[in-house]
């Protein structure tokens, strides 16, 4: 799974699809990560208040690791995109 993330929504969406792509339920995370239920559905959802540490616990339990790089500066040529 290779995600680009730049916003909590993003987050949020790539977490459900790796749950989802693991056959787990929030509930079924939850326990595995010790994150409450309403935490990972507000994470979901695309909370920004989400605690740094959380996301790390969440992260940690669908075994997934997180890689920076520099952000790219790809070109469109469609104007939605622009804005």
């Amino acid at each position: 799974m290779k995600q680009l993330i730049r916003t909590p929504k993003d987050m949020g969406r790539a977490i459900r699809e790796a749950r989802k792509d693991q056959k787990l339920t929030q509930k079924e995370l939850a326990v595995k990560s010790g994150v409450w239920q309403e935490t990972i559905s507000k994470l979901e959802n695309g909370a920004a208040s989400t605690k740094l540490e959380t996301l790390f616990d969440l992260i940690a339990a669908l075994d997934l690791e997180v890689l920076m790089q520099t952000r790219s500066k790809g070109e469109t040529t469609d104007m939605d995109d622009l804005f």
